[in-house]
């Protein structure tokens, strides 16, 4: 949409762009979504799915067009991160990004390569290629956001199925403070605040003792926060 030009800067102003910064998990290790860029600069290397905003969009609207355009990925909740305004962060010219990031179950998406893409892959936090721009340093800053978060808020079951065992659980959260954690401390804790939901269900073919299933309760932890109750982990 147009709007009156009736008064015009002197001054050079920077572009504006985001980067997307987007984490999976499917039982194993935390992992990252990133595409392979088709054009210079950077051409051939990997990067997290980003883009120039347009005039008529705000930066959250943009993220989520370039997630659909470049990997398919639609209808997500992203949370805004940080603002990268490095003078040299690119070579074309002085660009502002404006990171978002996520947590998906990529069970739940299947990527596709789209514009301006060769292909889009996850990829496990300690085996990343070498990426473009500062896109390492938005990376690092999203992985401390997250670290810090998944303590107070219950944002990793975002990652999970619907359905899962207590050992998935477990699994998640070591994975994202790349740490072990105590097992009957953990399910103490986490069984105390009564936010998972027992299912009449258990895993189907395992060699092991078959465990129980829960879900996440998202009605029961609405209710305990209009309390007062902090979610702690």
């Amino acid at each position: 949409m147009k709007k009156n030009r009736k008064y015009a800067y002197e001054y050079e102003r920077p572009a504006l762009a985001t980067d997307c910064v987007i984490f999976g998990f499917d039982g194993g290790e935390l992992k990252l979504l990133l595409i392979e860029r088709e054009k210079e600069p950077f051409k051939n290397k990997w990067a997290l799915p980003g883009g120039f905003v347009f005039m008529e969009e705000t930066t959250e609207e943009c993220a989520k067009r370039i997630l659909l355009e470049k990997t398919g990925i639609r209808h997500m909740f992203i949370e805004q991160l940080y603002t990268f305004s490095d003078t040299d962060r690119d070579p074309r010219e002085r660009i502002v990004s404006v990171a978002y990031f996520a947590l998906v179950n990529k069970h739940q998406y299947e990527l596709v390569a789209g514009r301006d893409t060769v292909q889009a892959e996850w990829f496990e936090l300690s085996k990343l290629p070498k990426l473009a721009f500062d896109h390492s340093k938005i990376v690092k800053t999203a992985i401390q956001r997250l670290k810090g978060k998944v303590s107070y808020q219950p944002i990793g079951f975002e990652l999970l199925d619907e359905k899962f065992t207590l050992t998935q659980l477990q699994t998640l959260y070591e994975s994202i403070l790349e740490s072990s954690i105590d097992k009957r401390n953990f399910r103490k804790k986490i069984l105390g605040m009564k936010l998972l939901k027992p299912l009449d269900e258990k895993e189907q073919n395992v060699a092991r003792k078959a465990a129980q299933f829960f879900s996440f309760d998202k009605k029961a932890y609405r209710e305990l926060t209009q309390k007062g109750f902090h979610f702690e982990l």
